[in-house]
């Protein structure tokens, strides 16, 4: 049945009796292309039959269909006219893992992060309606992110609402782990609660069923149905805010889905459809561990095991034993994470100190503040959290933590190039806009024995303080150290003269092996690790220029607001005429690919940066004899 899938809209002319086979098909092709590529694969199998109703409702691309994270947006690929390659999904050149505007027509809005649909759908909305034009507007968001403060922001707005938008609320109970708080407890009231639905439908049919007052009758009984859901259903929040609610829904029924979007499109105002899902549906493996498979690396299809199993220790597990170290030695250690408890490390953490932790939902600007709040009532906070989500929360680092100088500890992982997510999930732009903040200290470790000792450090600090680290396993990036950490003192790794080539974090390892290949050449190297990135070394600035004359910065970041530049900036203030040789990423976004693939693109490559510096300095040594 695929091979009737060319274009959007094609699945409007596969007859309804058809839909299971060509939904056996694309769960079939999805687990055999994230199996090879990795990628979200639960979130995907789970919304099938909901992306096959969505499709056949609307006219794709004039109607506007907004997902939420968008990382199950795979089913809405194939059916728009990308299955031929979908091979190509998350490779360099390839499909991105998420909704993209530049991929597709009918991807009308870009989204990598939780919480965003409904604010973009409702503007979507208020175009439409200022132009005058008819389309159908739909915005799909999970439970998960229906946590998130904004998405919140937005119900509020959309409760005014006087022309109509249509908000799937795709429930399968968690975001990646299980979902926490208030809005998860009401809805799973609402799940578990069947009793309304039962009663409804009975009252419907009887009613309706009388002889020629029927219709009319039950009209008039539907306006008491305010004070029967409130018997029935705990809350009623989203009507109280002004919003329509039908559901739930089974989400995998297309009829069902069908028939709640045609009423749904009626009304004039938002509603909520609410639709529950399974997560992992079809691949049984999937099914039984969700969370294991909501984002996954190659895997074998029949054992549902990973490929590459890691040996070494990541930087991840690193953490995650050091901070329950530390925590048994100190009792006002507590840990919060924004719904990463996996990918942050923090499992264990919450499995022996459940007291101590705090998973606070997708809210990432509440986890920020609440962290705040609790270094101000006299505890210990660390934060774990993603470089690309922490950016949600920059105005909670400046005033609620860095502004009343709150000893926090802000754990970063994933930071610089993540790999096959793309640019939502780049973290390219963490030392930039941490670095700008007034008196927030930027740890950046070169491997994970450093990666421990910084966690201590910047705890003991009582200020807040952030350590950046990369996503990837320990022996990668394992570098004997030569010098204790010190207060804004960098480390000279290796003495030589002439050139000095500084490196952080992943970039301290390709430093070395650049200067290896210098010393083929007889040239001698310094290779300095820099440790604190809020603040240029100006000390190690003047100390070199005795002996040294070309500075060779590596950069996992962009450019502009890097160390680099705020190097090459001290160095022309102090008049040190330095030769600056720079290799960082570009100042723009960064598409998906492997990080090899990346590296070698942007010339993260030793060989070549070995060859540029050699020439550059022959260059120089010409320039110094034509002057003499």
């Amino acid at each position: 049945m695929l091979e009737h899938i060319k274009k959007a809209n094609d699945i409007k002319k596969i007859p309804e009796a058809r839909l299971p086979e060509l939904a056996k098909e694309v769960r079939r092709l999805l687990i055999r292309t994230t199996a090879e590529n990795g990628g979200h694969l639960a979130s995907n199998l789970g919304v099938v039959e909901l992306t096959f109703a969505l499709h056949r409702y609307l006219n794709l691309p004039e109607d506007k269909l907004i997902w939420d994270v968008g990382h199950q947006s795979y089913v809405h690929k194939i059916l728009t006219g990308r299955k031929d390659n979908f091979g190509s999904l998350r490779k360099l050149n390839g499909l991105s893992g998420f909704p993209k505007r530049t991929e597709s027509d009918c991807d009308v809005f870009g989204t990598g992060h939780a919480s965003t649909s409904i604010s973009a759908a409702l503007g979507m909305v208020a175009a439409r309606d200022i132009k005058k034009t008819g389309e159908k507007i739909v915005a799909v968001i999970g439970d998960g992110a229906m946590t998130g403060g904004m998405a919140l922001e937005a119900l509020n707005n959309a409760g005014t609402l006087k022309s109509n938008l249509i908000i799937i609320l795709n429930d399968n109970e968690r975001s990646i782990s299980e979902n926490v708080g208030g809005v998860a407890g009401y809805l799973d009231g609402i799940r578990t609660n069947r009793k309304y639905l039962r009663f409804k439908n009975n009252v419907r049919e009887a009613v309706t069923g009388i002889p020629n007052i029927g219709s009319k009758l039950f009209e008039k009984l539907k306006v008491s149905k305010d004070i029967i859901k409130r018997i029935f259903v705990p809350g009623m929040f989203f009507e109280d805010m002004g919003l329509t609610y039908l559901g739930p829904v089974d989400g995998h029924s297309m009829k069902d889905i069908g028939v709640a979007l045609e009423n749904a499109g009626r009304v004039d105002g938002a509603v909520i459809i609410h639709v529950i899902t399974q997560k992992g549906k079809g691949y049984k493996k999937a099914e039984e561990h969700p969370a294991k498979f909501h984002g996954v690396e190659p895997f074998n299809i029949s054992t549902g095991e990973f490929l590459s199993v890691q040996k070494e220790k990541s930087c991840t597990s690193v953490f995650s034993d050091t901070i329950i170290e530390m925590a048994e030695q100190d009792e006002r250690l507590v840990a919060i994470t924004a719904a990463m408890p996996y990918g942050t490390g923090l499992y264990n953490f919450k499995k022996k100190f459940p007291e101590r932790f705090f998973d606070v939902g997708i809210a990432e600007e509440h986890a920020v503040t609440f962290a705040a709040g609790l270094a101000a009532g006299g505890l210990k906070p660390v934060v774990a959290i993603y470089s690309t989500f922490l950016q949600r929360a920059f105005d909670q680092l400046i005033h609620d933590v860095c502004l009343q100088k709150l000893p926090v500890v802000f754990a970063i992982d994933r930071a610089g190039l993540v790999g096959s997510d793309g640019e939502t999930h780049q973290g390219i732009l963490d030392i930039g806009y941490l670095s700008v903040i007034p008196g927030l200290t930027v740890l950046s470790p070169k491997d994970v024995t450093e990666l421990r000792e910084m966690l201590k450090y910047a705890y003991s600090l009582n200020r807040p303080v952030a350590v950046r680290y990369p996503r990837g396993g320990a022996d990668e990036i394992e570098v004997k150290s030569v010098c204790p950490l010190r207060e804004y003192v960098n480390e000279i790794l290796e003495r030589g003269k002439n050139i000095a080539i500084f490196g952080t974090g992943k970039t301290v390892r390709l430093a070395l092996e650049v200067a290896e290949r210098l010393k083929a050449s007889k040239l001698t190297p310094t290779v300095v690790n820099i440790r604190f990135l809020d603040k240029a070394d100006e000390n190690l600035l003047t100390e070199l220029k005795e002996d040294h004359s070309t500075i060779v910065m590596l950069e996992e970041g962009v450019f502009t607001g890097s160390y680099t530049e705020r190097f090459m900036a001290a160095a022309a203030l102090k008049e040190l005429n330095y030769r600056f040789m720079t290799v960082t990423l570009p100042d723009s976004f960064v598409e998906q690919g492997s990080i090899g693939e990346l590296w070698a693109k942007y010339g993260f490559d030793p060989d070549k940066i070995a060859e540029r510096i050699k020439e550059e300095t022959v260059s120089q040594l010409d320039d110094e004899l034509f002057r003499r």
